[in-house]
């Protein structure tokens, strides 16, 4: 009657739950096992083996295959449950350290206790099936629009209901500042994470994610699924500015234009999405010069100077559209620095073209004194990008070459004049320190 019972119950637990057979003869072997542990007064390890066939079951106690152990004497720390390899290799010569000596002995009935027992582990054997199961079904979906209710809020953390009993989690950092949630809602968010936890939440949504804003696009401008306009990356101040950088494959196309829709459509469909949040449309251009001078937008840009060494540009804008340039809190070139990957440092431009002037006359002024040359080519080194004797010096000869109105004479003349002037500054240097005096000491 036992053994029907068991076969009864994985069937009906099978059925209801839609859970593997194979979990709920698992539970009830291990309530089994915790039933014939509780028989004895030493603690003991036990298996349960159940036919899945006619439900008949078989009882093995347990002891675990242990190496010498010189601190207790080589003898076994738990003798209940533990065999020294040496005495267990007497019945089986090729046992190793790990595995188990067992012995049959008398069943527990699968009674009223038993079941009690085997229902508790079948809950929670179910339960983390049927979390194992939303996992697998969400893994795939990692990166995708999620959409559903909030059915609860708890210390500003989230609970959306997907449908179907199952739950996703956002975080009250994953949410965009002030914007309203009330019980009830229907929002939407990035999933960014399927993981099975012990306990908790499994399916982790974020509204303040970079991905949000370009699944969002995705969903709401048919140019881009259809591949005809390409996202080229995204930078969010959550509920506040954003930026979206989007190239077009189809040369015919305005990808700013078909972004915006028909009298902002579109992106106004998308900031209403993200509690108002302004989105700036930035052409992608593969200059990154040019591409950064369009992600400053709407500020003007005067002039760029790249430092590839530290990935950085300098960016000189007019002095009375430096506040735009910066934005609120420096809110617009950071989500220009994000967007771009490149470190920007916004200058004001009138300073920029001071500085430069005043760079210029200095080289100019050194050059005709220490080069020996008049204005006319002091200018022309200047106005090539020289700045210092030390570039004339080591430069190529041929890039030397290149300048126009520049011969060979002329420039062996100018490099040779150059490193004497290193020299005689070099010489003037040592001098200098041999003959400067010791400091005195501090009495």
């Amino acid at each position: 009657m036992a053994n029907k019972e068991i076969l009864l119950v994985a069937d009906v637990f099978a059925n209801e739950k839609e859970i593997d057979k194979e979990i709920i003869f698992q539970a009830i072997e291990s309530a089994l096992e915790a039933a014939t542990v509780k028989r004895y007064e030493q603690p003991i390890k036990v298996r349960v083996d159940i036919n899945r066939h006619n439900g008949e079951y078989t009882t093995f106690r347990r002891w675990q295959v242990v190496d010498v152990n010189p601190e207790i004497n080589g003898d076994v720390e738990f003798p209940s449950w533990q065999v020294l390899q040496e005495v267990a290799q007497f019945e089986q010569p090729d046992i190793q350290v790990g595995d188990f000596v067992e012995e049959e002995i008398e069943s527990v009935e699968f009674c009223r206790i038993a079941a009690q027992t085997a229902k508790q582990v079948i809950i929670q054997k179910v339960r983390e099936a049927e979390r194992r199961k939303i996992v697998e079904a969400y893994q795939d979906r990692i990166g995708e629009l999620i959409t559903g209710i909030v059915k609860r809020i708890e210390k500003g953390n989230v609970y959306l209901d997907l449908g179907g009993h199952i739950e996703a989690y956002i975080a009250r950092e994953d949410l965009i500042p002030k914007e309203p949630v009330r019980m009830g809602d229907r929002i939407r968010g990035y999933l960014k994470d399927a993981r099975l936890e012990p306990r908790g939440p499994q399916l982790f949504v974020s509204r303040t994610a970079p991905e949000l804003l370009m699944a969002l696009f995705r969903l709401e401008v048919p140019e881009i699924s259809e591949g005809l306009i390409e996202i080229k990356g995204a930078a969010r101040d959550p509920g506040y500015r954003a930026k979206i950088a989007v190239k077009a494959n189809d040369p015919r196309l305005d990808p700013i234009g078909a972004c915006v829709g028909m009298r902002g459509s579109r992106v106004q469909a998308i900031s209403n999405e993200l509690a108002g949040e302004r989105v700036d449309i930035i052409l992608w251009n593969e200059n990154e010069a040019q591409f950064v001078i369009n992600a400053m937008a709407p500020a003007e840009i005067q002039s760029i100077v790249v430092d590839e060494d530290k990935h950085s540009m300098d960016v000189a804008v007019a002095t009375d559209s430096l506040s735009q340039a910066i934005g609120r809190g420096g809110q617009n070139v950071r989500l220009a620095t994000e967007l771009t990957g490149w470190e920007l440092n916004i200058l004001d431009a009138a300073q920029v073209d001071k500085s430069q002037d005043e760079t210029s006359i200095r080289a100019k002024n050194e050059f005709m004194e220490l080069l020996d040359v008049d204005e006319e080519i002091a200018d022309i080194l200047v106005e090539v990008g020289l700045s210092n004797i030390e570039e004339i010096a080591y430069i190529p000869v041929d890039e030397m070459l290149e300048i126009e109105g520049f011969d060979l004479e002329l420039v062996e003349a100018l490099r040779s004049r150059a490193k004497d002037a290193l020299l005689i500054k070099a010489i003037a240097s040592e001098e200098q320190i041999e003959t400067s005096a010791p400091s005195e000491e501090v009495n």
